[in-house]
């Protein structure tokens, strides 16, 4: 049986090299504003990527900092982000920019606990910005990430996984220390692309050698 230690540096090391030239390419995953990075964050929750890239670019195009979204008109807000459903968190945007400029001077905050403390940010925002903004070696638990980690570490998925601590620890012994950014975009796509919730590419896969869920099905 494998050791945890020896799971955790052959997922390290195959996944680094396969995110060279798997992961996808998109607008904000270039940039590492924290502002571009955070609304890129607040649009792609509970969002596919691929519906969030044009609207992101336009947005960007008519609020190119936060001041400017600050200063938005609400339904010139309803208007861009309406195709992707978040109608009903406009008021919490334009909310969260209006709080950026009174409490940061318009900065946003790289601390943990003061990004969450902004309307609609969560854990996994929070650590977003930190992580594509400013490199800290944050874990990403989102629905993909949970299930590559519960997958290759032989480890339940529950509705609460997102938040074990256990899932955190696994995930902080994995992470890439010297990439984390790269690292950790190559851990979402991977789960986007081939570590699927349905008929996943385990034969595409670059770390079934030793995958538990792979050697258990692999018959």
């Amino acid at each position: 049986m494998d050791s945890f230690d020896t799971k955790c540096r052959y997922l390290t090391k195959n996944l680094r090299i396969w995110g060279k030239f798997h992961i996808r390419h998109f607008p904000w995953r270039i940039s590492r504003n924290p502002y571009n990075v955070l609304m890129a964050e607040v649009m792609l929750h509970r969002t596919k990527a691929e519906q969030v890239a044009g609207i992101y670019l336009k947005f960007i195009q008519k609020y190119p900092d936060i001041r400017s979204l600050a200063a938005a008109n609400s339904s010139e807000l309803i208007d861009i982000l309406y195709p992707l459903g978040l109608r009903w968190r406009i008021e919490l945007i334009h909310k969260m920019a209006k709080e950026i400029i009174v409490k940061y001077q318009g900065i946003i905050p790289t601390e943990k606990e003061e990004l969450l403390a902004l309307p609609e940010v969560g854990e996994y925002i929070a650590s977003a910005v930190r992580c594509f903004s400013s490199g800290y070696p944050e874990p990403l638990l989102d629905t993909n990430t949970v299930r590559i980690i519960g997958r290759y570490f032989g480890e339940e998925i529950t509705e609460s996984s997102r938040r074990s601590k256990n899932f955190i620890k696994i995930y902080s012994a994995i992470i890439d220390q010297s990439n984390p950014r790269e690292f950790n975009y190559a851990m979402i796509d991977l789960g986007a692309l081939i570590c699927k919730s349905k008929h996943p590419l385990c034969k595409k896969c670059p770390i079934t050698n030793h995958c538990t869920f792979f050697n258990r099905n692999k018959n």
